[in-house]
């Protein structure tokens, strides 16, 4: 006797199958370069990890509080005060298991079975995995290089219902643009005017250039904010975000943490004070640094594979890119080049399935380059894209 409930039937993610394909290509080989990656390739601040070390010695490491230790919301508070010059009470910060933990859970307090939110197409899949798997009716937002990959109050009226929710990211993945500081204050109140969740995903907030990224709590404090130590702060494997909430929904969420997660990793809380440190800023500015050399690098090498019109990214360490000139099945090409070449990289179906929408965005016809790792991987996986486009 076999059961399966209706969630069982969630999408899986395609680039994790990449991964585990990498994972042999490198037994066989040793070759790979990896392109595909949504991680950075550094570990946590030097600061974060001595205090992680301090409190293995020191503490127990047992439950904290679900919302997570104070100091560590107050430190995440003064955060919002320092870089976006928004007020927010400690109170307000509820801390995650890493930012996926707080979607879940946000989704489930906000939502209802049947219930209608919107995506960005492209956009992260887990989103719409997420809610699917929840039993919400997903809505994609079709939003193409004439809007940078991003949602416009004009794609949201001409949706023939108002949705319960919203979710966008900005920077986004996979294109890694920035909503400029007045479209996300239009949508914001587009959200407030029509009963509308906005969650704002900010994950990858202090990975920008040339321009800025406002947090969503500029506009409207009835949105939903998520945050993460991941990217910017280059703690990706010790799961850790965290959510700003408007008061209806933060005793819901709360709850919902504390049956579900109990609370955030303690060793976690403990390192990620570390990060608001100088010495760990200026390793973290660094890092940026690199990914903004790295940006440049791979823009120059796309037209050595016949692409000339890629959207430039504002921010995150992605390019989404159109290869329909190379393939209609990004899913086999990215299996095709990573067998011939060893470079990985992660297809855009994840990002943008087929079968729906417009078809010129059809994630078969895409896939996302992750600039992440070393100016060095970026030289070689294209000098070896090239030599294969070319033959």
């Amino acid at each position: 006797m076999s059961r399966l409930s209706t969630r069982s039937e969630t999408p899986p993610f395609h680039v994790m199958d990449v991964l585990s394909s990498v994972a042999v290509r490198q037994q066989t080989h040793g070759d790979v370069v990896l392109l595909c990656v949504g991680q950075p390739s550094t570990g946590a601040p030097a600061r974060a990890r001595e205090l992680a070390e301090e409190a293995v010695r020191s503490q127990v490491l047992g439950y904290t509080e679900t919302a997570g230790n104070l100091e560590l919301r107050q430190a995440i508070a003064q955060h919002y005060d320092d870089w976006y010059g928004v007020p927010v009470a400690p109170e307000q910060v509820l801390l995650t298991t890493g930012s996926s933990a707080g979607f879940t859970a946000l989704f489930l307090a906000a939502f209802d079975v049947g219930d209608q939110v919107v995506v960005t197409r492209p956009g992260y899949p887990a989103y719409r995995n997420t809610l699917h798997s929840l039993g919400c009716q997903v809505v994609d937002l079709d939003c193409g290089p004439d809007t940078r990959f991003q949602p416009t109050v004009d794609l949201l009226d001409a949706l023939p219902e108002k949705p319960a929710g919203l979710v966008l990211a900005s920077p986004a993945n996979p294109a890694g643009t920035i909503l400029a500081d007045p479209d996300l204050a239009a949508i914001a109140q587009w959200c407030e005017a029509n009963d509308c969740l906005l969650i704002s995903d900010e994950i990858y907030h202090g990975i920008i250039y040339g321009t800025s990224a406002q947090t969503a709590w500029k506009s409207s404090r009835e949105a939903a904010v998520v945050g993460s130590f991941s990217k910017y702060f280059s703690m990706t494997g010790w799961r850790l975000g965290w959510t700003l909430l408007p008061d209806h929904l933060l005793r819901p969420v709360e709850a919902l943490l504390g049956n579900l997660n109990l609370c955030p990793p303690a060793i976690s809380q403990a390192a990620a004070l570390g990060v608001f440190s100088d010495s760990a800023r200026a390793e973290l500015a660094s890092h940026v640094a690199r990914y903004a050399r790295n940006r440049e690098v791979l823009l120059s090498r796309l037209p050595g594979i016949g692409v000339h019109d890629a959207t430039a990214p504002d921010g995150a360490f992605y390019a989404y890119v159109d290869i329909s000139h190379l393939t209609d099945d990004s899913l086999a090409w990215c299996q095709q080049v990573l067998a011939a070449t060893g470079v990985a990289i992660a297809p855009g179906i994840d990002f943008a399935p087929d079968g729906v929408g417009a078809p010129e965005l059809d994630g078969s016809r895409f896939v996302r380059f992750s600039f992440a790792g070393s100016e060095a991987d970026i030289v070689e996986g294209f000098d070896r894209l090239s030599a294969y486009v070319a033959h």
